[in-house]
């Protein structure tokens, strides 16, 4: 409230393009004055400056309400791994909310903000957002300042945005996006649609991969289905994708995580949830001979996917093949988090843009969420096909490449 307050006094704020907007932030994420604790108190400490990302939103009038939780570390795609009261599914029967930025995709969906800002190393906002029926959008690497985000993967590490609509989306990122010559993976925008028919490319559905989850396989081929009669589609190979997945965590890049939290695990190894902790201390087995051969092989993989873009403009894959109750996830932890990560942990190792976007239910009643994926900077084409899918007529752009906003608030 007081921070409304303060806003209503600056000069021309109605004007402001997010006026009055409240907002959360992952607990990964500096704000300025307030504990940042990656779901560890020991590791804790009071920000002293606020992200940028976060600052812009602020400068843009949006109210910051409050922080959210996540995967300690955010390390983990189901929610579990927090201190605090474990998360659930918006949908209920114990199903599991999804991380790392569980915490943000619930609120969301809960209404109790319009968007949220999170984090997408290897899918830790487009996993959550699939569990609980929201729109999850991971830009292209470098389009948002990661300055002020704690690191998972530093050379893969993604801000995210979370909200019920690809407008909502639009009009946040908007205000986001600019260059950060402190974020040495910054980079500027890429072109805007132009209009032209988009070609969706679909992997051979005995690629797909739903881990014996009938239901889920029976909506997302319906929504495929429907997707065919609707737009130019291609068959592409999912392979080179799933095999660059598969370096993630069976590969050195896990050790990056030790960069941040290496003394951490080091000093307090107890104050660590068991499971990060046994994540983290995997990382010390790697060697630099495993870390270049593991470079090597990534880039024999992105020449082998390359190519496909040429013929396709986004691919479109289920965004997670299955769900989890808490009591499942914690009984196979490692092996429960592999599945959800199965079709998002290649996204930055292959420098792409995902978009998950809720496109149903099951008929047993949980959600169904397709995810849209693009060659690094096609972000404008992969999210007007998102809006598309949810049946959303985007807002206009000005001359300029700005979105030109209409009267309906956020």
């Amino acid at each position: 409230m007081r921070a409304a307050a303060d806003l209503e006094r600056r000069s021309s704020a109605r004007k402001l393009p997010l006026y009055g907007v409240p907002f959360g932030v992952k607990d990964s994420i500096d704000v300025a004055g307030v504990p940042t604790t990656l779901s560890c108190p020991d590791y804790a400490y009071v920000a002293k400056r606020t992200a940028p990302v976060v600052r812009r939103l602020l400068e843009a009038g949006a109210l910051y309400v409050g922080k959210t939780n996540l995967d300690q570390f955010a390390t983990g795609l189901n929610g579990t791994r927090t201190p605090h009261t474990i998360p659930r599914s918006v949908y209920g029967c114990e199903m599991i909310s999804g991380g790392s930025s569980s915490g943000s995709a619930r609120a969301v969906a809960l209404g109790q903000v319009p968007f949220a800002v999170a984090t997408d190393t290897a899918g830790s906002g487009r996993v959550p957002a699939a569990l609980n029926g929201v729109v999850g959008y991971k830009p292209s690497r470098g389009l948002l300042s990661t300055v002020g985000l704690v690191p998972a993967c530093k050379s893969l590490d993604c801000i995210s945005l979370m909200a019920g609509c690809i407008n909502d989306i639009d009009r946040v990122f908007d205000v986001m996006a600019v260059r950060d010559d402190d974020d040495p993976w910054s980079r500027e925008r890429g072109p805007r649609f132009d209009g032209s028919p988009i070609r969706v490319g679909l992997p051979h559905a005995d690629e797909l991969e739903f881990f014996g989850d009938d239901s889920m396989r029976r909506a997302h081929l319906a929504f495929r289905d429907r997707l065919a009669k609707e737009n130019d589609v291609i068959d592409v190979s999912l392979e080179p994708f799933l095999a660059a997945g598969s370096l993630l965590y069976q590969g050195p890049w896990v050790a990056e995580r030790l960069v941040e939290f290496g003394d951490f695990l080091a000093a307090q190894p107890g104050s660590i949830h068991p499971v990060v902790r046994d994540i983290l201390s995997a990382g010390r087995k790697y060697s630099a001979v495993d870390a270049f051969s593991a470079l090597q092989r990534l880039q024999h993989l992105k020449a082998a996917v390359a190519p496909l873009w040429q013929r396709m403009d986004v691919m479109v894959v289920p965004t997670i093949g299955t769900t989890f109750t808490v009591e499942q996830v914690q009984a196979l932890p490692v092996e429960a988090n592999t599945m959800l990560g199965h079709y998002t942990h290649f996204g930055n190792l292959l420098d792409l843009v995902g978009v998950a976007v809720p496109v149903g239910l099951t008929d047993d009643g949980r959600p169904c969420s397709a995810m849209l994926l693009g060659a690094a900077l096609c972000d404008d084409t992969v999210l007007q096909l998102a809006a598309q899918f949810v049946e959303e007529q985007r807002c206009a752009t000005t001359d300029s490449g700005s979105l030109a906003l209409s009267g309906r608030r956020v």
